[in-house]
């Protein structure tokens, strides 16, 4: 059988090389073209060495690659480059496949607010498929240009989703606190994010306004019948990999929530729902493409209260990348991302 020729557009970032990491064990992926305008020339290995021996490929700079050659290309970029690339690599029949915010966000005055540049692409915003396969796997098998979701927007949609199918929750007072660790902010040089300034350390940030909250917002919007608000905190903890997101809604009535979860996800291959009264913790998805939640009603009262854990890296980015490729592709969804979560 051929494999597929991949691209990876942005090959740098932890979410550059988790892709690598991903794609190198999978059977039916043969990565042809890796780009960094900086590094073009240098051996991926040489800065990767753990792909040594699995990656023998240079990075190439993006205008001498041969990606309208390829089958699938993730962009692995910054915001703002996937959306100048994409319509010359679809009209050439290539599948993209977004892991920055470029596409996410249908409304774009909504999209240029939050992210201060103008979008170049707006008409391929309405054709890209947000990529929440336990939302949207029916249209990401179809899609030529995918929308990866935030890491995030991942743990809190998917916390929050049994509960807003199912209308048992007040739309109008969600919160979602969550903590993520320094990988989230990317591979860059930053004082907030060095080691003696993030080590020993817990803030919030981004009160006021975060950029993955129009992104979420819109998801779970999809998800209600009811207009929602939803108030969301993000935090900066000292590791290196994790989301822990705790969910809080006010329930309109009773129910058997532990039920519920269990029957939402009853076939998710990646959301796994733990026994009541648990408490997920983030090393228990490190290095794997696995949602793990819980669900509480403290005291029987009328607060319901959700964990949901993922690696950032993974679920919340590269892992959700492959797993939209195999939808798209037809292979089994969970091709190439069997790893069992590293443990300690």
């Amino acid at each position: 059988m051929n494999k597929v020729k991949i691209g990876i557009v942005g090959g740098t970032g932890y979410t550059g090389v988790e892709l690598l990491r991903l794609l190198v064990q999978h059977p039916h992926a043969e990565i042809t073209a890796i780009t960094s305008r900086g590094e073009a020339g240098q051996k991926v290995s040489a800065m990767f060495p753990s792909l040594r021996g699995h990656v023998d490929l240079p990075f190439t700079d993006p205008a001498k690659a041969n990606l309208k050659e390829c089958d699938v290309v993730f962009f692995a970029t910054p915001n703002g480059i996937a959306m100048q690339q994409t319509q010359e690599l679809l009209d050439a029949g290539v599948r993209v496949i977004d892991l920055a915010a470029d596409f996410r966000i249908k409304d774009i005055a909504t999209w240029e607010k939050w992210y201060g540049m103008s979008h170049a692409s707006p008409k391929l915003v309405a054709e890209a498929v947000y990529g929440l396969p336990e939302i949207n796997r029916a249209r990401i098998k179809t899609a030529r240009l995918v929308a990866n979701p935030g890491c995030y927007p991942t743990a809190v949609q998917l916390g929050f989703l049994p509960l807003l199918k199912a209308g048992l929750v007040d739309t109008s007072h969600l919160i979602a606190d969550a903590k993520s660790g320094v990988s989230g902010a990317g591979r860059k040089m930053e004082t907030s994010i060095m080691f003696a300034e993030a080590g020993d350390n817990f803030k919030a940030y981004g009160v006021p306004g975060h950029r993955h909250l129009p992104e979420i917002s819109q998801g779970l919007a999809s998800m209600s019948a009811s207009p929602i608000n939803l108030t969301f905190v993000p935090h900066l903890t000292p590791m290196i990999r994790g989301i822990h997101a705790t969910l809080y809604a006010t329930l309109k009535t009773s129910a058997d929530l532990q039920a519920l979860f269990e029957q939402t996800y009853a076939d998710e291959p990646f959301v796994d729902v733990l026994a009541a009264g648990a408490h997920p913790e983030t090393r228990s998805v490190r290095g794997s493409n696995h949602c793990r939640i819980a669900v509480h009603r403290p005291q029987d009262g009328d607060t319901v209260v959700v964990l949901s854990v993922i690696d950032n890296l993974v679920k919340g980015a590269a892992g959700q990348a492959v797993q939209n490729m195999n939808l798209m592709l037809g292979y089994p969804e969970t091709t190439g991302l069997e790893s069992v979560p590293l443990m300690p």
